[in-house]
């Protein structure tokens, strides 16, 4: 193998040669080590770099999860390249880097789909009878046993890590379902050739019809699979388009016939309990699902809306398996996350959190209560829908149709002795007036609000009803909050851009002036991000606290630049210098912060 592959680790002098092809994984004289996870935690001990306290947790949950490997990196204790690193010294074999060598479409295919997935391994090229297989857990001798029986070619090992391996074969199995996908609908069209059917008894078949059924279900496992929160099946004038809304950004990913589309959307609504003879009027409505093969219970919310073309439908996926972020976890600053902190903490007032739809803002409140929740006080949420289940905390789920709406929730909340109340969202007046007058009586009230920023939170409870005094009595803080992509860490590239380019990102000529000469980062894009130069997203915040001067403002009823020129003369940094710090950090771009801040 030549230097071009990999990248081979040199043994010491003196010692034996490394066996062919990973055959005898362990030396004769090396100590008997059952499992990498186990050769991991001992060189980790023995090195005594790790306290350990932290060890013992990242032990403990690679106990519930299997992974000691997976544990490490999400406590902060070893990277993945580093852990790759290890275990290929350690077993003498070559160290790989996916990304660079490529990944050969003949060497995938000669091993079966489910034992890659099974052993977390990639086939990644082919030289004479020679099979260069690239495996995250050198450690697992069943697993490579099954690879060497699973084909005739002589099997040589590699080490990568992991998150490359299960990238590649992520990458494969969405190649398996379009497959899959392409022969449902090649057997619908030989099918409607051969039959020539009626729409009426298209639309019928759709309901039961097993093409359709897997069709539909590919769609809804890939998204889950890419970690996407909605999918959109949008009819037009040919096809049904579908897209998938991933770090905020829609994906064409098909085009299904339009002769289908009924079919497919008669299906939806079977699965989500809707009325399939209605296409009339809006309807909405719920499919749980345990999607396994991608380790996600979701819960989908199903809005049907007929336009011009048909039935549109929006399916939004609410990830219950995903762990609760901290407020550590939310990429807050420093000092506002010190100053978020206080205010979670206290025993009365409003801390109202702001932003458009799908900016993260439940998340943040679900971080703060995480942050509070203690035995001695009664936590009681209204939400629609329940996103996360947290121990401790009473959580009550909207149901519009029985009566239970926020309003009507809060009132009940108020008599049931709570300490911390947490309502999803401010829509009415009602609420809003309830919200703040609760704040006022001895309760810390958590809450959302659609506005633009920070000080038009303000002006924006004035405007649904809530006398001005009470507004600057009450409300202790507001955070108003983006989500921006993040770069991809594997590919980004720096550069000094340009006055002329940060004036077309949107930059302000007084900051592109500023910042000129500055070196920055920009996307790319590999394997590992799809190609899209971004991977995940981090917050990018305000935060508005309340003093003496901005309560007198919120009195008087100042306006919204009132109350932010004050604000800022008191240390409130907008979204945008929030952004351009993440920005100078490499953590995402100036175009990706100027297209969620602008």
């Amino acid at each position: 193998m030549s230097d071009d592959f990999t990248l081979r680790t040199v043994p010491p002098q003196g010692a034996e040669t490394p066996p062919a092809e990973g055959a005898g994984l362990r030396r004769a004289d090396a100590p008997a080590i059952n499992t990498s996870a186990e050769l991991l935690a001992d060189l980790l001990a023995a090195t005594e770099l790790v306290p350990e306290d932290k060890l013992a947790l990242a032990r403990g949950r690679a106990g519930s999860s299997g992974s000691l490997a997976e544990a490490l990196v999400e406590e902060g204790i070893a990277t993945g390249e580093g852990i790759a690193r290890t275990l290929a010294a350690r077993y003498r074999l070559p160290l790989v880097d996916l990304t660079e060598t490529g990944v050969d479409d003949a060497a995938t295919s000669e091993l079966p789909l489910h034992v890659l997935e099974r052993v977390v391994a990639i086939p990644y090229a082919i030289e004479g009878n020679s099979l260069r297989v690239a495996v995250a857990d050198p450690g697992n001798v069943h697993g490579i046993d099954e690879l060497r029986i699973a084909t005739r070619l002589t099997v040589e090992l590699a080490v990568a890590t992991r998150d490359d391996v299960e990238a590649e074969v992520r990458r494969l199995v969405r190649a398996s379902e379009a497959f899959g996908a392409r022969a449902v609908l090649e057997e619908e069209q030989a099918q409607h050739e051969q039959e020539e059917e009626s729409d009426d008894l298209e639309v019928d078949d759709g309901i039961s019809d097993a093409p359709l059924v897997r069709l539909v279900n590919s769609v809804i496992f890939q998204a889950a699979e890419d970690g996407a929160s909605d999918i959109h099946w949008e009819p037009q004038e040919d096809s049904l388009v579908v897209r998938l809304r991933v770090d905020g950004v829609l994906h064409e990913v098909q085009r299904i016939p339009k002769r289908l589309a009924a079919g497919v959307t008669t299906r939806l609504k079977v699965l989500a309990k809707l009325d399939i003879a209605e296409r009339r009027k809006p309807q909405d409505g719920r499919i749980a699902l345990n999607a396994a093969a991608a380790g996600r219970m979701m819960d989908i919310r199903v809005a049907v809306l007929p336009t011009v073309e048909g039935e549109s439908i929006v399916m939004r996926l609410v990830d219950k398996s995903k762990k609760i972020p901290t407020l550590a976890d939310l990429g807050l600053s420093d000092d506002m996350q010190t100053k978020l902190t206080e205010m979670f903490m206290r025993p009365t007032g409003a801390l109202l959190v702001t932003g458009p739809t799908g900016s993260g803002k439940s998340t943040t409140l679900y971080a703060g209560i995480t942050q509070v929740n203690r035995p001695e006080i009664n936590i009681i949420t209204v939400e629609d829908p329940v996103e996360f289940r947290i121990p401790g905390v009473n959580q009550v789920q909207i149901n519009v149709r029985a009566g239970l709406t926020f309003a009507a929730s809060l009132r009940s909340i108020l008599r049931s002795d709570p300490d911390v109340v947490m309502v999803g969202e401010i829509r009415d007046s009602e609420t809003a007036k309830m919200a703040i007058e609760a704040a006022l009586t001895g309760h810390l009230v958590l809450s959302t609000l659609h506005t633009n920023d920070a000080p038009g939170a303000l002006t924006r409870l004035n405007e649904m009803g809530v006398e001005p005094f009470l507004v600057g009595s009450a409300v202790t803080a507001v955070l108003a909050q983006r989500l921006a992509r993040k770069l991809c860490s594997h590919c980004c590239e720096m550069y000094t851009p340009s006055v002329d380019e940060l004036i077309k990102a949107k930059v302000s000529p007084d900051v592109a002036a500023m910042t000129d000469g500055m070196a920055l980062y920009r996307k790319r894009g590999c394997p590992r991000c799809n190609q899209t130069g971004y991977r995940g997203r981090i917050g990018i915040y305000q935060l508005l606290t309340m003093d003496e001067e901005l309560e007198t403002l919120a009195v008087q009823r100042a306006t919204r630049e009132e109350i932010e020129r004050a604000a800022m003369g008191n240390g409130m940094r907008t979204l945008w210098d929030d952004g351009l710090a993440k920005v100078a950090a490499g953590l995402t771009s100036v175009e990706e912060l100027a297209r969620v801040t602008v």
